[in-house]
């Protein structure tokens, strides 16, 4: 990993100008940049394991559960609006 660190009013007023466009505000005078350039990954961040549909894996949140069981959890998480508290 490298850091480099510059203040602002140091900077080269193209310089400056294409490093403001990259944060995307102006900068102030007192302030100082600290850039930090990091090296690649060798491997493929992970992707969410996805079923032969094409869902990730966490979509099959039902899946072991007899109909019934779905249907108690379903009764227990939705709401309707006559359950609602309204004052």
């Amino acid at each position: 990993m490298e850091s480099l660190v510059r203040n602002v009013r140091d900077l080269d007023p193209s310089d400056r100008s294409a490093l403001e466009r990259l944060v995307g505000h102006q900068l102030r005078e007192s302030q100082r940049l600290v850039i930090q350039v990091l090296g690649v990954a060798v491997e493929e961040p992970a992707v969410a394991q996805t079923a032969g549909d094409g869902l990730p894996a966490w979509c099959d949140v039902y899946e072991g559960l007899s109909d019934k069981e779905i249907d108690e959890l379903d009764a227990a998480i939705v709401r309707t609006h006559s359950s609602r508290d309204v004052a």
